[in-house]
């Protein structure tokens, strides 16, 4: 895939200047371009790397000087993250998954599979499975029994989709991604330690071992547009009604979400945060990498957590928590900065003490 200067520019609605009809084959680091690669250099702290390096054209901030710096070409944008959006989606090269349905997949015969579908080598595609036109599975995937995927879906290798699941359109899965895996439900013949626990907050009364009974998964997922699931993640089926992710929604690489679990429109679940079962996520939330979420709560709108927060009650809308349990922010940076003082605060009253007590008798 090759591009020229211009046309990146037109495709990012973005100021360009100098000889716009070079060839571009890649992006690349601005110390590492070479003449036909576009130097991601938007900040002036790069400015001495490319100088150093072979790059003819660059994407630059607004303002910079392209031809002091050497070049024969530039890219002007205001937002640089929004830029490298673009300019990576162009540049994509792919994972090289052939057009057509390799010879070794398996694919039902009351499959339907639409227009331009790429099939990888190994994949099984299940029966009544439907596959919405232009999408891409990679190598060794599994599509289930009734699945249905949405228009331009890609699959990378290793991706399974469980029975009856309901994927919307432009869906990306990363390596391993399981989606449909049965919910952790288990009850025991009489009440156990663990539900004691939960009402009591510590006691498990006389409650004796048991064998755990498995609860049945009879629900499964269903998962709206532009959604991305990273490497890893899991998506458990529901176990009545289904498990839901809303458009737009991101999951980071080992994120796992339990049965039951609504999560609304275009939040982001960072690196292995674990959502627990029956769990109601509102629109707009980010939960930041290994956020634990425990089970039967709701999260409002537009929350947003720190990493590593564990939040172990309702939270409301609009709300920024951090710490163990999830408080508010600013709450939970006033309590660490005074744990901080406590080993000043301990030497200052081993101090007082010392000179209480060594005060001589009074007359």
């Amino acid at each position: 895939m090759q591009f020229t200067v211009q046309q990146i520019a037109e495709a990012l609605g973005a100021e360009c200047q100098g000889d716009t009809g070079l060839t571009i084959i890649r992006a690349a680091e601005p110390g590492d371009a070479g003449p036909t690669d576009l130097a991601m250099a938007m900040a002036p702290k790069y400015a001495e790397a490319l100088s150093n390096g072979d790059a003819r054209a660059a994407v630059l901030w607004e303002g910079a000087d392209w031809q002091a710096l050497g070049l024969s070409a530039a890219v002007f944008v205001p937002r640089p993250r929004m830029a490298m959006a673009g300019i990576t989606a162009m540049l994509d090269r792919g994972q090289g998954i052939e057009p057509g349905i390799h010879p070794s997949a398996v694919v039902d015969p009351t499959a339907q599979i639409a227009a331009n579908v790429s099939i990888g080598p190994l994949t099984v595609v299940g029966a009544r499975a439907q596959i919405g036109a232009g999408a891409v599975i990679g190598a060794h995937c599994v599509v289930g029994l009734d699945v249905i995927l949405g228009e331009s879906a890609v699959l990378r290798e290793m991706v399974s989709i469980g029975a009856r699941a309901r994927i919307g359109d432009r869906f990306i899965a990363q390596p391993g991604a399981r989606i449909g895996g049965d919910g952790f439900s288990f009850v025991t013949p009489e009440v156990s330690g663990v539900e004691n626990v939960r009402k009591t907050m510590g006691d498990q009364g006389d409650a004796k071992a048991q064998t755990w009974l498995r609860i049945h998964s009879l629900g499964a997922v269903e998962i709206g547009d532009d959604v991305e699931v990273g490497a890893n993640c899991t998506i458990d089926n529901g176990t009545i009604r289904n498990t839901c992710i809303g458009n737009g929604t991101k999951l980071d690489n080992l994120v796992h979400v339990g049965h039951n679990t609504r999560v609304g429109q275009d939040c982001l679940l960072c690196g292995q945060t674990g959502v627990s079962g029956s769990v109601e996520i509102g629109n707009n939330v980010v939960l930041g990498g290994q956020t634990g979420v425990v089970d039967n709560i709701f999260i409002g709108n537009g929350v947003i957590s720190g990493g590593g927060t564990k939040i172990l009650s309702n939270v409301p809308a609009g709300r920024v928590i951090m710490g163990y349990p999830g408080i508010k922010m600013e709450s939970h940076t006033d309590i660490y900065k005074a744990q901080r003082r406590l080993p000043r605060m301990a030497r200052d009253v081993e101090a007082l003490k010392k000179a209480v007590f060594k005060q001589p008798p009074s007359d």
